[in-house]
């Protein structure tokens, strides 16, 4: 385990194991940071960099939900100001509610979950939900249908002339949309579009590293924070190895 990201740290530690064993390593998988590229590339001269399927497909998310917040921080200063004017007559406020019985405020924020998950696992509620979310934000629509068709791509895309198409066409769509958010994604994408076809050769992703590190940093939540690091290290080898 080595401490913190710094690339001249962690290659100079990884360089304690032999170059012969550094030369068998044939491929890794990381993000888009270029301190993890330099680190790889110092330390496995033989590897293949693969961009980690799921770091590109969260930018997505996190963009589709950036749109959310946006509109919800809106709807919250709206309402504020028909409160403050109902109160000026001596009026009592009553929000509008939707067909589901949500106001406009609860719908934007109780739709955050459903627009992480495919149209096909919504339940009945979030059916409701997202059907009038996405008549009241059409552009919510487009960019959840944006989100959908970069994981589409990766899950059912064989081979990386068919993915380099594909994302072209992705790049097309999101030009069309024209959302700054997912303009600057398709960017990023661009400048790493070899990285990310890698991919496609053997579907490798480091989702069981990052399963391990949510367990690690739950684990340490529980307890507040880690006094004794030795000791910490020695119950997540008894837990988790």
């Amino acid at each position: 385990m080595v401490k913190g990201t710094k690339a001249e740290t962690v290659v100079k530690i990884l360089h304690k194991i032999p170059l012969k064993q550094r030369k068998k390593v044939k491929e890794v998988t990381l993000d888009m940071a270029g301190n993890m590229g330099l680190i790889v590339r110092k330390s496995f001269p033989n590897a293949t960099l693969v961009i980690d399927r799921f770091h590109v497909q969260k930018l997505a998310l996190d963009a589709l939900q950036e749109i959310r917040i946006k509109h919800r921080w809106e709807v919250i200063d709206a309402e504020n100001d028909l409160i403050e004017n109902a109160r000026s007559k001596n009026l009592k406020y009553n929000p509008e509610l939707m067909p589901n019985g949500d106001t406009l405020k609860q719908l934007l924020a109780r739709s955050r979950y459903l627009l992480y998950k495919s149209s096909s696992k919504w339940t009945d509620n979030q059916q409701q939900r997202a059907t009038i979310l996405f008549e009241k934000y059409p552009d919510r629509e487009k960019a959840y249908k944006l989100c959908q068709n970069l994981s589409w791509i990766f899950n059912t895309t064989k081979d990386k002339t068919s993915a380099l198409i594909r994302f072209a066409k992705w790049d097309e769509k999101v030009r069309q949309a024209d959302f700054k958010s997912f303009r600057t994604i398709a960017r990023t994408m661009s400048i790493h579009y070899k990285n990310i076809l890698n991919y496609f050769d053997n579907k490798s992703t480091n989702a069981s590293a990052e399963s391990f590190n949510a367990k690690i940093k739950a684990f340490r939540t529980q307890f507040r924070g880690v006094r004794n690091i030795e000791f910490f290290l020695f119950r997540l080898t008894n837990i988790f190895a």
